[in-house]
C-alpha cells in the first residue's frame, strides 16, 4: 500500500507541475513572445535626377519628366524572432493609379535587430503624366504618393520554432518640389 500511496503522490506534483508550465509558456506567448510589428521608415536620399520641361506650352502631351528616388528602408524588428523574408516589390500609387516601383531585396532582420536595405524607386513617367492632377500638384509644389508592399518569409524563434509569416506595410509619402526632399510616414502588421 505505501508504494500505491507514493505513485499517486508522485503522479500528482508531476500533474501539477505540467499543468504550471503550460500556464507559463500559454502567459508568456500572450505576452512577451507575442508577436510585435516591425518598424518599417523610409529615410530618402533626396530627389535625383529631377527634371521638368513641356515639350510645347499648348502641347502637354509631350511634357517629359524623369525622377527616381533614391533611398533607405529601414526595418526595426521588435520580436524575439528573426524574420527572413523573400524579394518583394513596392508598388507606387498616385491618386490611385500604379506609377512606380520598389525592389526590396531578400534579407534577414535578426531577432531585437535593424537593417537597412538600399534601393531606388522607378516611376512610371507616362501614368504619372497622364494623371490629370500630376501638373496641378507640381505647381502646387508637392505630390504625395502611397507605396504598398507585403513581404512574406519565415520566422525564426530561438533556432527552433519556424513559421510562416508576412508583413504587409503602406507608406505615404509626400515629395516636395522647390526643397527637392521626401517625408513618409509608415504603417505595418504583422500577420502569422
Amino acid at each position: 500500500m505505501g508504494t500505491s500511496r507514493g505513485l499517486k503522490i508522485c503522479c500528482g506534483v508531476t500533474a501539477i507541475f505540467v499543468v504550471m508550465i503550460a500556464i507559463i509558456f500559454t502567459i508568456l506567448a500572450f505576452t512577451v513572445f507575442k508577436p510585435k510589428d516591425p518598424e518599417i521608415r523610409i529615410y530618402p536620399q533626396g530627389l535625383e535626377n529631377i527634371g521638368f520641361g513641356l515639350g510645347g506650352i499648348s502641347n502637354l502631351s509631350t511634357a517629359n519628366v524623369n525622377v527616381s528616388v533614391e533611398m533607405i528602408v529601414a526595418i526595426n524588428n521588435r520580436n524575439y524572432g528573426s524574420f527572413k523574408f523573400k524579394n518583394a516589390t513596392a508598388f507606387v500609387n498616385y491618386r490611385g493609379d500604379v506609377v512606380g516601383t520598389v525592389p526590396i531585396e531578400q534579407a534577414r532582420v535578426p531577432a531585437h535587430g535593424k537593417l537597412n536595405i538600399s534601393t531606388v524607386a522607378a516611376f512610371m513617367m507616362d501614368r504619372l503624366i497622364a494623371n490629370a492632377s500630376f501638373w496641378a500638384d507640381v505647381l502646387a509644389g508637392s505630390v504625395n504618393v502611397s507605396t504598398y508592399a507585403t513581404m512574406h518569409g519565415k520566422v525564426t524563434m530561438f533556432k527552433i520554432f519556424k513559421m510562416q509569416a508576412s508583413v504587409p506595410s503602406r507608406c505615404d509619402i509626400s515629395l516636395f518640389i522647390k526643397s527637392q526632399s521626401v517625408e513618409s510616414i509608415c504603417k505595418t502588421k504583422i500577420k502569422l
